[in-house]
């Protein structure tokens, strides 16, 4: 049998198919390459892994971030908290208030009308309250300013007035609370300011303190509430410059962050880019590199065909030696899958542009066999002469030497008319 020799032009097509190979090995996986996957893997050859975005059977596991994040929340918070410790305070009058939770009558929230004889018990227990409380009576006063609250828990003036109780007692946590409800029920009360701010004062809170003594001369000037806040107002504005540099630093470290977020975002984008040029680069993209076969391999027929063993094996014979394609006259399956092949390779100009079956072009004396037409490069293969219902095939007239002078007829099935 003759040595079979593959044309100049589909050797260069398998040379670059090769190279792009070597270039980007996870193209072996493509699906239209399923057949090339598989006879590597039938030779037991080692096939590159697979692109990343297959072998990431799962998301990555990000849900941890969060985490990440507050714990980083957490040490930036203490690394302030460490560094506002380092500030130096003048710490003179500061006291310690033991008392974490305090639980005095609050009144009844819920309360909202009163009745006459209410009103009337409100007035009495107000009066009351007042008189002990301008006698210094704090304890006294501050149930009697309860027994007011109880009858109107609206009252603001009320419960600033036991907040100042509160504030001679040194009860400096109650004296907050009852301020701040006090401020919640009417916002302009200079009183209740003034005594959470000398409350925070005392408790070391200088930033709240100055806050809320700026408000109540701002509300109503008070010379008090002035003095307190000239006293608070050297600690308080350490701490207000210590937090505009912590603030600073944070706004410059969301910057940085923000940048390389960009930055990286940008670096994917661009290799997206680079990713999606090199696909629409790719050969295999459209295998419009390997003479046409792109339109062969994207065809399920085609494909279904070549993956039936028999059909596989005939058609590598017939790549080996086109000449061995008479073999196969009788096999229909063999037969449709080179008669397709012809008809996308060059409708019904034959197999003359299949890469490999170059020498199989024009086949005139192929009779009635569709998709066949013509195959002059067969004329003259020794021991075919005389075949009868290969009319007009040129070359192949007489007897090679020795084949007989009787060809054995045809067959019905091998009678192509």
């Amino acid at each position: 049998m003759a040595a079979f020799q593959m044309p100049e032009a589909a050797l260069a097509q398998l040379k670059g198919f090769i190279s792009l190979c070597k270039a980007q090995p996870q193209i072996i996986h493509r699906p239209e390459l399923k057949f090339f996957k598989d006879y590597l893997m039938s030779l037991k050859a080692e096939l590159p892994p697979p692109p990343a975005e297959e072998k990431e059977a799962t998301p990555e596991p990000k849900k941890e971030e969060p985490k990440e994040e507050k714990k980083e929340e957490s040490e930036n918070e203490a690394e302030m908290s460490s560094e506002e410790s380092d500030v130096e305070l003048d710490m003179e009058g500061v006291i310690d208030d033991n008392e974490t939770e305090d639980t005095h009558e609050m009144g009844d929230k819920n309360k909202i009308e009163m009745t006459e004889e209410d009103m009337t018990k409100f007035d009495e227990a107000r009066g009351e309250a007042m008189s002990t409380y301008s006698e210094g009576e704090w304890e006294q006063a501050i149930e009697k300013f309860t027994d007011a609250i109880k009858l109107n828990p609206n009252s603001a003036a009320m419960f600033a007035k036991r907040g100042a109780c509160f504030l001679k007692m040194k009860r400096l946590r109650a004296c907050i609370r009852d301020c701040t409800r006090a401020i919640e029920l009417n916002p302009d009360n200079a009183s209740a300011y003034k005594y959470r701010g000398r409350s925070n004062r005392l408790l070391g809170n200088f930033k709240e303190a100055a806050s809320d003594l700026r408000t109540t001369c701002k509300i109503d000037f008070d010379e008090q509430a002035d003095e307190w806040l000239r006293e608070v107002t050297p600690n308080a504005k350490k701490l207000e410059e210590h937090m505009r540099k912590q603030e600073r630093k944070a706004a410059e470290k969301e910057l940085k962050e923000k940048k390389e977020r960009i930055k990286k975002a940008q670096e994917a984008r661009k290799a997206a880019a680079e990713a999606a040029e090199n696909e629409d680069d790719d050969p295999a993209g459209g295998m419009g590199g390997m003479g046409g076969l792109g339109g062969l391999f994207s065809d399920p027929e085609l494909l279904a065909a070549l993956s039936d063993p028999e059909v596989a094996k005939a058609f590598q014979d017939i790549q080996s030696n086109p000449a061995n394609i008479m073999k196969y006259q009788g096999n229909p399956k063999v037969m449709a899958l080179i008669t397709k092949m012809a008809s996308k390779m060059g409708g019904g100009g034959g197999m003359g542009g299949m890469p490999g079956m170059g020498g199989m072009g024009g086949m005139p004396g192929m009779g009635g066999m569709p998709g066949m037409g013509g195959m002059p490069g067969m004329g003259g293969m020794p021991g075919m002469g005389g075949m009868p219902g290969m009319g007009g095939m040129p070359g192949m007239g007489g007897a090679a030497p020795g084949a007989g002078s009787q060809p054995k007829p045809p067959t019905s099935s091998d009678d192509l008319d």
